[in-house]
């Protein structure tokens, strides 16, 4: 039954997105809000003014599961956004200290605290580059499945939006691999994504969480999916 919520979004969720004042995260906040979502931010101090209006700012710190089962309430749906800001090759050690760190709280508070849902921003593999950023990823996925939690896991390569459309550069390369039969798989699952598609992709998992088990995302999924 439809409660009347915009866009047909169901009954409401209660959601909690850490990273939610990044990038991606506050279009999501914002989109979830105007959809009719109870949602709740996990931030620091620091970023409480770039807290989407008319949600709740929870400060914390991502990194600390403590904390981070302390703001989780029973049927929350996490999103977990958390990630270091413009990767590179020379920012391995936050991968681990940061990316792997943080997905390793939430798990574990995951396991304390009975949420409804993960939803896990992981990124596209295998991939020939960025080796140790998919490899803290991919770490990242594993404590998902290892905790068996109900989780739907995201796999873009690069999202594409304000600050961040460099890559538009590679299209013609792009349109060239899609038509070499030894490239064509790869070319697809190391494609581009808006940031309004991935937002739409994230909207959708939550209104519409796995029945159990894990869900996987890669980039045509991503790009396959529409919220109501």
């Amino acid at each position: 039954m439809n409660s009347g919520l915009p866009g047909g979004a169901g009954h409401p969720r209660q959601v909690l997105i850490t990273g939610g004042t990044g990038y991606i995260g506050t279009r999501l906040a914002a989109c979830l809000l105007a959809r009719g979502h109870r949602v709740r931010l996990l931030t620091r101090s620091t970023s409480l003014a770039r807290v989407a209006q008319g949600a709740l700012a929870v400060p914390a710190n991502a990194l600390d599961a403590e904390a981070l089962a302390t703001a989780l309430q029973p049927g929350d749906t996490l999103v977990h956004l958390i990630g270091t800001r413009h990767p590179n090759p020379a920012k391995a050690a936050e991968f681990e200290s940061v990316d792997l760190a943080s997905i390793r709280a939430a798990v574990c508070a995951a396991q304390r605290v009975p949420i409804a849902h993960l939803v896990y921003l992981s990124v596209a593999q295998p991939a020939p580059v960025m080796r140790a950023y998919v490899a803290a990823r991919a770490a990242g996925e594993r404590l998902i499945a290892q905790a068996r939690l109900p989780a739907s896991i995201f796999r873009p390569w690069y999202v594409l939006g304000p600050g961040h459309r460099w890559p538009l550069v590679l299209l013609p390369l792009y349109a060239l691999a899609r038509l070499v039969p030894a490239w064509r798989a790869a070319a697809s699952r190391l494609g581009l994504v808006t940031l309004e598609q991935m937002v739409q992709a994230l909207v959708c998992s939550i209104e519409a969480p796995p029945p159990n088990g894990t869900l996987i995302f890669d980039v045509p999924h991503i790009l396959a999916c529409r919220s109501g």
